[in-house]
């Protein structure tokens, strides 16, 4: 296989920025990106382009931004920029199988979970709230359908009890570039062993969605918990105090039985403690909407009568 092949880089969020630093900074330097077009973000709603989209432009470097990667126009302009190999890194779309015919050297994933468990668009939070203790990251070839590609080679980490979705994102963004850049040169000299999966273990992590992010306080103070760390910094675990939306940023679970309703909270002082369904939850970091992050005890200073009130019930 060629030394120099003509990279196209996919991918768009936070978490394919340092795959793609690292491409540009190696002989892998992409001739093109493609990404997710802009969107609108931000209280005023303003246009902003996938993070990916800003590094390229940063460096020179095209981006292609189709609403649909199987539309005819979309197919042949990639085709026109003639890839020999294509790099994958959270791009948000399922690449067809006329554009991953292109390169002669093939299509490579960079996932963020130790394939086949957490197939999908979001490993990183369905390993938190499932408990896991470990996850990592995979090189794959990619085919047709999603995730279940050939593994050439993968990269496992624990996952810290206190650690948010977020930041375990950017510790596997870091990892899997990597990681790439350890496996390209094997892959081009034909010195890799691709091992196929098995389906027998696969596991699956939905999109998830904003409505998800809702705590449920019938759940054990563990799995609030764990809600907690996987869906920070998004969609951020919501809750209702009186007639204000509250997120709760950080918070741990305390093994304590109480008998209070679900969602009552039990005592307010350096941590707001809160019953659950079973045991209970120490809130540690929250913030209202619309205002800044607080620790709990700013918090509990300038609410009146916290102790009694339950989260997840609206009042009137």
């Amino acid at each position: 296989m060629s030394d120099s092949p003509r990279v196209l880089f996919y991918g768009s969020p936070d978490f394919a920025v340092p795959t793609l630093q690292a491409l540009i900074d190696s002989p892998y330097r992409p001739v093109a990106v493609v990404t997710q077009p802009d969107a609108r973000a931000g209280r005023g709603r303003s246009l902003r382009p996938p993070p990916v989209k800003e590094l390229a432009t940063a460096y020179g470097i095209p981006a292609l931004q189709p609403e649909r990667l199987r539309d005819r126009a979309a197919i042949a302009r990639i085709a026109s920029l003639r890839p020999t190999l294509q790099i994958v890194a959270a791009y948000g779309q399922i690449i067809p199988l006329e554009i991953l015919d292109l390169p002669a050297q093939g299509t490579l994933n960079v996932h963020a979970s130790l394939l086949p468990r957490w197939r999908g668009a979001s490993p990183i939070s369905a390993a938190i709230l499932h408990g896991d203790d470990e996850t990592g990251v995979t090189i794959m070839l990619v085919d047709e359908t999603e995730d279940t590609g050939d593994i050439l080679r993968q990269r496992a980490t624990s996952i810290d009890p206190a650690e948010h979705a977020g930041q375990l994102s950017d510790r596997l963004a870091r990892m899997g570039a990597d990681l790439l850049m350890e496996t390209i040169p094997d892959w081009l000299a034909d010195k890799t062993d691709p091992k196929p999966q098995d389906p027998s273990l696969a596991t699956r992590a939905r999109r998830v969605r904003k409505q998800q992010g809702l705590i449920d306080w019938t759940a054990s103070a563990d799995e609030i918990a764990r809600h907690v760390r996987a869906y920070t910094p998004w969609p951020a675990a919501a809750t209702s105090l009186g007639n204000t939306t509250v997120r709760i940023t950080q918070a741990s679970s305390v093994r304590q039985d109480v008998q209070r309703e679900p969602g009552e909270v039990v005592d307010a002082v350096e941590t707001i403690n809160v019953a659950t369904g079973d045991g209970v939850l120490a809130i540690e970091r929250l913030q209202r909407a619309g205002k800044r992050e607080l620790s709990a005890e700013e918090f509990v200073r300038g609410a009146r009568d916290l102790v009694g009130q339950r989260f997840g019930q609206s009042s009137g």
